[in-house]
């Protein structure tokens, strides 16, 4: 059980936080929320223990293993993504590498040497059966594919892999670690839907203590038993998810009120009873203690939540044409070394005005490349890609809080957007709304925190007068207020959007309609129903042919195809190809036990040639239920599973 108390850290003048104690330990699942700035990430670094508190105290048991995600990691070379997995399972891992080692020693030797290093590889050997060395090489390939990793993804360089998945490499390094206490800054940037949901149901069976940060409601609520709110350098507890949250808050406040409203009538009366018989004499000792009690009053304080919203003045757009934009049987991929690498094939549908459209799938599926046919910035292997009349187009990408410059002030920075300062808007109480008050306007960009960086882009992107918004995952590293600020602006937005997110909360207060992209194809939705949002609760029926339309049902329809296929690609050859490789996975399996039974065998090192041979067979055997797992895996994501 970790428990802090009395914790305080400031910046200068600025306070952070004072007075905080909490306790974390198995079955606590605890998410910490707060503003951007507030000082959530510094509160967490104290807890691990990387910074020091100014006062107060953190208890760390000597035993307690405690693993950290933070939300900036340091660049890692030099391994694949399964070794770089697997340093979470260190002992395993040191182990394997000396096995392998002594294996590789084994066919050198000679004479009493190989007498010896056969002896060493069964005792390395059975030490790695006794900790459940296969199990965790397992169980980290199972990690690895619920966070989205293609099984040909597992042997790749480190070196080759995006920041995006290299999170979720440190993400699944840290789950294999499997300690007392998970700590986690933002565990879902970088998620796509079915990651999310599937992290989702690992993290709510966590026996273990966990401490997240995130902004995603949905999350919060499937995961988290206790909420710590940091808000006006104070952290309030609460029990339940975050539903369980937002009411018992409004209670408190509630009641807060109630109490200060009292306290401040109380006073009024003592105040006037003061005035009133302050110069008589017969009073006077009545007066003074009235005095000195008012000096002595704790005044109540209302800890209201940081409410940065505010009604939002858009400029209004020219009308566009009816259609938006319209796909039509459109193909779309890149040049490689070998060829063109096809990411989607056979895309048709419509983008209507005022029609807002979200597109979910796993990373990596082509929605930011369906995002790039409708911008403009690909060119379409085949099919037809048409914007409407009349259409203007602003583009919001992850990076887009990357190309700030960090020397100008937040005012100055908006003031870069053409237009500003002479279209009437008064800049700063536009940037008010997005949570830019008073003397923050005069604050540097490269003094910002992230989520404060990417609220000023997302100001910039929405300042522009167009009547078609694309944002691709503009909530990564966003705090719960400034979500709030983009859902009402998103809200009042007076164009189309087509949004990429992996907020469902988001999704459903906005889209009308939903594009699943996945293996090739996008599979128009009508509405935005909970089986796409959440995969791994219900199973997806399958798309039909008809085209998309706009009406009030939410059955999906096909709006891409893969042309003419051979039978043996069909869902049910597939799935006679998977219970086919299930099988021929289970057999390898109990192949790989009676090698390393045999492997166990004392007996088998006294005779080296018998010994060699085994080693040999038992390497065969676990690279053929390797490859037997790699290819059930391919077909369980080609079936859709």
């Amino acid at each position: 059980m970790l428990t802090a108390s009395g914790l305080a850290r400031s910046f200068g003048s600025r306070t952070l936080f004072r007075d905080v104690a909490l306790q974390l330990g198995p079955g606590r699942r605890v998410a910490l929320i707060g503003g951007n700035g507030t000082g959530k990430t510094t509160l967490i670094e104290i807890l691990v223990g990387i910074h020091e508190a100014d006062t107060g105290e953190v208890h760390r048991p000597r035993d307690l293993r405690i693993g950290y995600l933070p939300q900036e990691l340091p660049t890692e070379t030099g391994r694949s993504v399964f070794e770089q997995v697997m340093l979470g399972a260190e002992q395993v891992t040191l182990l394997a590498h000396r096995i392998q080692d002594l294996g590789q020693r084994l066919g050198a030797a000679e004479g009493g040497e190989k007498q010896r290093v056969l002896d060493a590889y069964g005792e390395a050997q059975s030490r790695f059966e006794q900790i459940g060395g296969y199990a965790v090489e397992a169980e980290a390939h199972r990690i690895l594919a619920g966070l989205g990793f293609d099984p040909a993804d597992h042997d790749r360089p480190m070196g080759e892999m995006s920041g995006g998945w290299r999170m979720r490499v440190a993400l699944a390094r840290l789950l294999l670690s499997a300690p007392d206490l998970m700590v986690m800054d933002e565990p879902t940037n970088h998620l796509d839907v079915d990651s999310v949901a599937w992290l989702e149901q690992q993290l709510a069976a966590w026996p273990g203590g966990l401490l997240f940060v995130s902004h995603d409601r949905d999350f919060i609520d499937a995961v988290a038993n206790r909420i710590l709110e940091l808000s006006g350098t104070r952290v309030t507890e609460y029990v339940g998810g975050f539903a369980d949250f937002v009411v018992a808050r409004e209670e408190r406040l509630a009641a807060q009120r109630a109490a200060a409203a009292q306290q401040t009538r109380q006073v009024a009366h003592v105040e006037q009873f003061i005035e009133r018989f302050r110069y008589k004499a017969s009073k006077a000792r009545q007066v003074q203690s009235r005095v000195k009690a008012l000096q002595k009053l704790d005044r109540l304080v209302v800890n209201e939540p940081g409410d940065v919203a505010t009604r939002f003045g858009f400029p209004k757009p020219r009308r566009s044409s009816r259609i938006v934009a319209e796909l039509d049987g459109v193909s779309a991929g890149y040049a490689t070394d070998d060829g063109v690498e096809v990411i989607l094939e056979d895309v048709s549908f419509t983008v209507e005005r005022g029609r807002n459209l979200a597109l979910v799938g796993p990373n990596g599926a082509g929605k930011t490349t369906l995002v790039r046919l409708l911008t403009g910035d690909l060119e379409p292997l085949g099919g037809r890609v048409a914007r409407g009349t009349n259409v203007d187009l602003s583009h919001f990408d992850q990076l887009q809080a990357e190309i700030l410059d960090d020397r100008r002030t937040v005012l100055e920075e908006f003031k870069t957007v053409p237009g500003v300062g002479t279209d009437g808007r008064n800049p700063r109480s536009y940037l008010a709304s997005f949570g830019f008050r008073g003397d923050s306007v005069d604050r540097r960009v490269g003094d910002l925190s992230g989520g404060e960086q990417t609220r000023l882009a997302l100001a910039k992107t929405l300042a522009v007068p167009v009547n078609l918004l694309v944002l691709d995952e503009p909530t990564n590293h966003l705090d719960l207020p400034s979500c709030d600020v983009l859902e009402d602006a998103l809200t009042a937005y007076p164009g189309t959007i087509v949004l990429i997110t992996h907020d469902r909360h988001l999704i459903r207060a906005v889209a009308d309609n939903l594009v699943e992209v996945r293996d090739g194809q996008a599979i128009w939705h009508d509405g935005v129903p909970d089986r796409v949002l959440y995969p791994s609760q219900v199973s997806a029926p399958a798309p039909t042919q008809s085209r998309p339309r706009t009406g009030g049902t939410d059955t999906p329809k096909r709006a891409s195809g893969t042309g003419k296929r051979h039978s043996g690609d069909s869902a049910s050859g597939i799935r006679k190809r998977l219970a086919r490789a299930e099988r021929d996975w289970e057999a390898a399996e109990a192949a790989v036990l009676v090698a390393q039974e045999r492997l166990a065998d004392p007996d088998l090192y006294r005779n080296p040639e018998d010994a060699t041979a085994a080693v040999a067979n038992h390497e065969q055997a676990k690279d053929r239920a390797a490859d037997l797992m790699s290819e059930w895996e391919r077909l369980s994501l080609q079936l859709g599973g």
